[in-house]
């Protein structure tokens, strides 16, 4: 009994712990006109994509990871942050019709090493007309 209550007690702490992390993410924002997730990292949009529609998958989503929403998150009033539902039910944002995504050569706030990748299709993204 006693160690099953130790093991609750456990748990019950780490959860406790992870709350707040879970309860910081944020949406995107602007830093000097380019978009960066709630760690201040660069985020992309990509030309294959169509509107509110990813078609950045498996391999492509291991280098380029989807901008995830949080818990809390919630779309602006205004229709400019959207968030749709991956078809791996993840949710993911998306600025004014435009997934978006980290990518991994990025290693620190401000890097932008993905701007212009693959030909073009990939670009950094900003916030044209966006609140």
């Amino acid at each position: 009994m006693v160690q099953r209550t130790l093991s609750w007690m456990a748990l019950a702490g780490a959860v406790v712990l992870a709350l707040p992390g879970m309860a910081m993410a944020e949406k995107p924002k602007a830093n000097d006109g380019m978009v960066v997730d709630s760690k201040g990292m660069t985020l992309y949009t990509y030309s294959d994509d169509t509107a509110d529609k990813s078609a950045c998958y498996d391999k492509c989503a291991q280098n380029w990871p989807p901008a995830l929403v949080g818990a809390s998150d919630t779309e602006s009033e205004n229709g400019d942050w959207t968030i749709l539902t991956r078809t791996d039910g993840k949710k993911q944002w998306v600025l004014m019709g435009s997934p978006l995504y980290t990518y991994v050569g990025d290693k620190k706030k401000g890097d932008m090493t993905g701007d212009g990748k693959a030909q073009g299709k990939w670009a950094t993204a900003t916030m044209d007309g966006a609140d």
